[in-house]
């Protein structure tokens, strides 16, 4: 067995089944003297989250200029859940501007919850601009396929 086990539980009489059989290892374990952490957590984001929420901060980067600056897709990511984690400006060292305390936070670890205020902040901002979103950022397909014959369309 590897140092870190992780079950997802999606339903009770799976997670149930699920939570006996990790008890069985946890209790041998237990007995033979080491010690162990239980952490239970919303599952996080899932990949066709991360997909969309990329593509509406490349559409972001290429269509809006906020105060006369370009941001970069990660410029706008640190924007965008800075926004919903709460950042603070404070002068720099020099007095010349100002630095943010407190910038954008990885999403790779937040809830499905947390992604989805991520990805509406994104539309709901880039709305206010006028930003023309791809098909991927809308959840879509990055494709269309002909419902009759299957051909794959706009490639």
């Amino acid at each position: 067995m590897s140092d870190r086990q992780l079950i997802p539980l999606y339903e009770p009489v799976q997670a149930h089944k699920a939570i006996w059989e990790a008890w069985l290892r946890i209790k041998a374990l237990l007995m033979a003297g080491h010690r162990l952490i239980l952490e239970i957590r919303m599952d996080t984001r899932s990949l066709a989250q991360n997909r969309i929420m990329w593509s509406c901060l490349r559409d972001l980067s290429r269509q809006v200029t906020w105060f006369g600056k370009k941001l970069t897709e990660d410029g706008w990511k640190d924007f965008i859940t800075g926004h919903l984690s709460g950042q603070e400006l404070v002068p720099n060292m020099d007095g010349t501007g100002f630095i943010s305390i407190g910038l954008g936070r990885s999403t790779s670890n937040m809830t499905i919850k947390e992604m989805t205020a991520v990805i509406d902040l994104c539309h709901a901002f880039g709305a206010d601009r006028g930003v023309q979103w791809s098909r991927t950022s809308l959840g879509r397909q990055e494709y269309e396929v002909d419902p009759e014959t299957g051909d794959i369309l706009n490639v």
